[in-house]
């Protein structure tokens, strides 16, 4: 199992947004992203993408608390109130990001994450839907010899409720 947090999609969002990336080279990495991804898919990895998003509100609450806790200030940077600033810029790129590369075979799951831990169960939730998607997981057959051997051990017979 990897996990890429924000790593290969910088170039359509804070590349974008920042300006570190041409017009052309922030368009052109959605055909490579979603190239990326179709090569591991076909591979037989599963690609979960998720995005938690929080209200600008939430975000405004939580930098509050980083700021007045001494045991989270170091959790918020200038650069994170800069990046603040261009909230809508953000908000339009995402969008973009999530209907140019949510694919059938790597589709995006938005998230809400104004709660974490309802966030966080649904991420789990994401994760384990995803994962068992085409995975048989029918238990086996009873093993004819090792109920015969279990019979006999435990001097089980054929009306015993552990046949039932």
């Amino acid at each position: 199992m990897a996990i890429f947090d924000r790593s290969y999609y910088g170039r359509v969002l804070v590349e974008r947004v920042e300006g570190l990336a041409s017009d052309w080279q922030w368009q052109r990495a959605y055909q490579e992203l979603n190239e990326f991804e179709r090569q591991l898919t076909d591979d037989g990895v599963k690609v979960i993408k998720i995005f938690l998003h929080i209200s600008k509100e939430e975000q405004g609450r939580r930098f509050l608390e980083r700021l007045e806790n001494p045991l989270k200030r170091w959790k918020l940077t200038s650069e994170d109130i800069r990046n603040r600033q261009k909230w809508s810029e953000y908000e339009v790129a995402a969008s973009d990001m999530f209907k140019l590369t949510s694919t059938t075979t790597a589709p995006w799951h938005l998230i809400a994450g104004n709660h974490k831990w309802y966030a966080r169960i649904q991420v789990l939730k994401t994760i384990i839907t995803a994962l068992e998607e085409g995975m048989d997981i029918t238990p086996p057959e009873l093993d004819p010899q090792l109920l015969a051997d279990a019979m006999k051990e435990f001097n089980l017979d054929n009306n015993s409720s552990v046949l039932k």
